[in-house]
Parts: C-alpha cells; structure tokens; sequence
C-alpha cells in the first residue's frame, strides 16, 4: 500500500506548488509552523529558479522586519506585475490587518499562507488549531471579505497553492491558503505531485486589443458585469493610474462621493460572489436517505472519515459528508444542508468558527440545521470523539439507530 507513495510535509507541498505557480518574489518573518514552508521554498527556487546563463537568481527571498512588512513588500510586489507571497501563523495575521484592507480595496494579488496554530495571543505555537477562520475571512477594518482555500492532504497543499496564485490575479485581491501545523509540519504520506497541465491565468490584464475594444480604460470599471476590473502593470505600454487605499471613483481618482463609494463597494461585493465558482468545489459523499450530514474541512477531514465507519458499524446511523475546500461557499454547500435534517460542522476550535461562516451565509431555516462538533485541546482530532458528540447530540434530537431523512 506504500508503493509508488511519497512522504513529504504539508509546507514542502506548499512551497514546491508556489514554485510551480511562478511565484518570483517571497516576504517573510519566520513564525512557528509557518517558517519551515519560506525555507523550502528558498531552496527550491536556489535548485531550479537561477539563470543558467547568468548564474542570478531570477527571484527575490526577503525576511522582513515583521510580518506586516512582509505583506505590504508582497502587495508591492504584486502590484508591479509579480506573484508576490508571505507565509505566517495566526499572529502574523492578527498583524497583516492593515496591509490586507489595502489589498483589498486597492485590488492588488498577493498570496498568503496561514499554517494555523492555537491562539489567541502567543497562544501554543507547537500545537494544531483550525482558529482563524473568522478573523481571516474577515480581515481588516471596514467591509472586507477575503477567499480563503482549505488544503486537507500535502496533495491539496501542493495543487491549492498552485490555485491561489491564479485566483489572487483574476480576483485582484489577496488570497489565503489555511493550512494548519498537523498538515504543515508533519510529515504525510502521499499520490506524487502532477506537474501542471494548463498555463498560469493571470486575469485581466489590459492589453491593446482589449483597449481597443473598450474605448476607454478606467481601472476600477466593471465592464464585463463580474464586478472584475482590468488592471495594467508598470511597464506594459498601457494606461497608468494612481494605486490607493483612500476612497475613489472608477477611475482610481480620490473620492469621498457617496455615489462613488457605493458604486465601489458593491462592485467589490460582486467581485467576491464571482469567487464561489472559482474556489474549489467541496468534495460530497452522499448517502441515499440519510437524515445527518457532516461537514468538515482540513485536516479535520481524515478522522471525520473514520468517524462515519464507527457510526455506521457500530450504531447503523447513516451519515452523508460534505468537505468544505473552499471559501466563499459554494452553492452546493446549500443544497447539501437542503436534504439533511440535522447537519454536524466538525472543526479544531473553541467557538464554532466555520459554523458561524455556514450560518452568515446559509441564514435562517438552513442556519437552524447546523449543529457543531468542536475540539480544541491542541491535539490533532481523533474520530472517536467526534463519534461520542455526534451520538450525544442525536439522542437529544431523534434517538440513535438507522436513521434515515424525515418527510416533511
């Protein structure tokens, strides 16, 4: 069962798919467990990204002074036309706040990986959590919203960072790969990587073609109906505008207009609905009739899985799963609560974080069915404590046994 396999960590994964992605710039401040993915990848770029004519690099390594500088060289880096990343943990994100607001609303790529610890504060750096959800997906002051993909395996790790690079450049904005130090740090046995089939998509990049058929160029017009823009780089020949965190017209001119700043915000609203066809489809295993689902996400995935075996051969109780890959939500992650009664959100935190985004989003009757199965001792989760709390919840609703979905 071993052949053909290789053993390799979450981070490594991470850092050869960013490598794949062309990433050219990397901005770092070493954190626990995130250091282990920036190191990586300094390596691999120093094996495969030199010149073979000049012997140069043809990358840019930096460790920044902090991991709010890190972010804001990425952002720079990303604004002139690179693929621009930093790596941290859940403090480093607590400190990219401001930097991420502005790529935000400037719409400028940038990648970041977030190998989630237990927080809050310091927290137990060498211990797993799944605790940043919430404070990631809406990080910054103001109305900002932020996709977010959630790898569960080093294959996952490696084929999302490839992803998120594309996403960054055709959402403009950044985006957040939450892995988690079980995943990052420890090493995994996993299917070798596939080298990528399909050319990097960098989005909407105004050439003269485009222009010509526009007309007219501003860079914050939505044109196309998606709530997208098109952007220029320094350098290409094409129309130049001013980069700003401060209110603007579609024209990227200061504004403080009423008119302009609703125009703006619900295009960027927009923007972000068009991401849920964009991230990655959740993965369904559907069981006919069953009246409970369970959703989970991450590393939390592999004992969920073993949890089903225990409720079906030990109880009978049938149980569908639906894995969250992805955020924001996809519409089949609505349809899958549509025909479950009671539907269990298993996840490594104190406060139900991914719950709370499923209810914001789902809202009202749907809202109502979720039910949440949390831990949050540090330790990876194991599928026998998800087993006790799912057949404590049940016997408080409708008794254990073969259950199967009521008619309404």
């Amino acid at each position: 069962r071993t052949e053909g396999l290789i053993l390799i960590d979450g981070n490594s994964s991470a850092a050869i798919g960013a490598m794949m992605a062309g990433v050219t710039v990397v901005t770092w401040y070493p954190i626990t467990p995130s250091s282990s993915l920036c190191e990586s990848l300094a390596d691999y770029l120093r094996k495969y990204r030199m010149d073979p004519k000049t012997g140069k690099a043809t990358f840019a390594v930096v460790q920044a002074e902090d991991e709010l500088s890190a972010l804001g060289m990425a952002l720079g880096a990303g604004w002139a036309g690179a693929r621009s990343m930093t790596a941290t943990a859940g403090p480093g994100i607590s400190l990219m706040a401001e930097f991420t607001g502005l790529g935000y609303y400037a719409e400028v790529p940038a990648v970041v990986f977030d190998i989630q610890r237990v927080g809050p504060s310091t927290g137990l750096p060498t211990r797993t959590a799944q605790g940043d959800l919430l404070s990631t997906a809406f990080l910054s002051h103001g109305d900002t919203v932020h996709p977010m993909l959630i790898p569960a395996s080093p294959s996952e790790a490696y084929q999302m960072a490839m992803d998120a690079f594309d996403l960054a450049e055709r959402l403009q904005t950044p985006v957040f790969v939450m892995s988690d130090l079980d995943l990052g740090m420890n090493t995994w046995m996993s299917e070798p990587f596939e080298y990528p089939s399909e050319p990097m998509d960098r989005g909407k990049v105004l050439d003269e073609a485009t222009l010509a058929r526009l007309g007219d160029w501003a860079r914050y017009r939505d044109v196309d109906g998606d709530g997208i823009p098109y952007r220029t780089l320094p350098g290409d020949g094409m129309p130049a505008y001013f980069c700003r965190g401060s209110g603007h017209n579609e024209r990227a001119q200061y504004s403080e207009r009423p008119d302009d700043y609703v125009s703006n915000a619900d295009r960027l609203r927009r923007k972000f609905g068009m991401a849920r066809q964009m991230v990655p489809a959740p993965k369904v295993d559907e069981d006919a009739g069953a009246a409970v689902g369970i959703v989970a996400f991450g590393t939390s995935h592999w004992a969920t899985m073993e949890c089903r075996d225990q409720l079906r051969t030990e109880t009978g109780l049938a149980t569908s799963y639906l894995r969250v890959r992805g955020y924001p939500f996809s519409h089949e992650v609505a349809e899958f609560v549509d025909r479950h009664d009671r539907v269990y959100v298993v996840e490594q935190n104190r406060d139900g974080q991914m719950r709370s985004l499923l209810a914001l989003d789902l809202g009202g009757e749907r809202a109502a069915r979720l039910r949440s199965v949390l831990h949050y001792d540090g330790l990876p989760i194991d599928a026998r404590s998800i087993t006790v709390s799912i057949l404590e919840q049940e016997q408080g609703e409708a008794g254990v046994g073969n259950l199967k979905r009521t008619e309404v």
